[in-house]
């Protein structure tokens, strides 16, 4: 059974920063691409944070970009996403998601496993 994990979610105040993991297990292929979403508050849609290739491509959506990294341990089975000068705007359940492929932008992925979240809250 596929799982995705995710850990490391918390309240920070603006500014800080938050690195948040996500352990997988037992994904079918060594090829997906892995990816961050979140999901604010009252909303209904989940948002594409960022995504990495196993070769580790990346690709970050524009609110984020210069202040979010995407990583991952293969070795660990590990994503990762580095969270740094947090705003309040970022805050929401934050899920990774595993995706067959091919790369592309998360938003135009096809994510077919899930974990269940873990929260971040930025207070202002």
């Amino acid at each position: 059974q596929v799982q995705l994990v995710e850990s490391g979610g918390g309240s920070v105040q603006s500014g800080e920063s938050l690195r948040l993991s996500c352990a997988t297990s037992r994904l079918p292929s060594s090829t997906y691409v892995l990816a961050w979403f979140r999901q604010a508050p009252g909303g209904t849609e989940r948002e594409g944070v960022a995504a990495i290739s196993r070769g580790s491509s990346t690709t970050y959506a524009d609110s984020v970009k210069g202040r979010f990294t995407i990583s991952q341990d293969n070795a660990k089975n590990t994503l990762y996403l580095q969270m740094n000068s947090l705003k309040h705007e970022d805050t929401a359940m934050y899920y990774c998601a595993a995706d067959p492929g091919p790369f592309c932008p998360p938003d135009n992925g096809n994510y077919n496993y899930w974990g269940r979240g873990t929260q971040v809250t930025v207070s202002s």
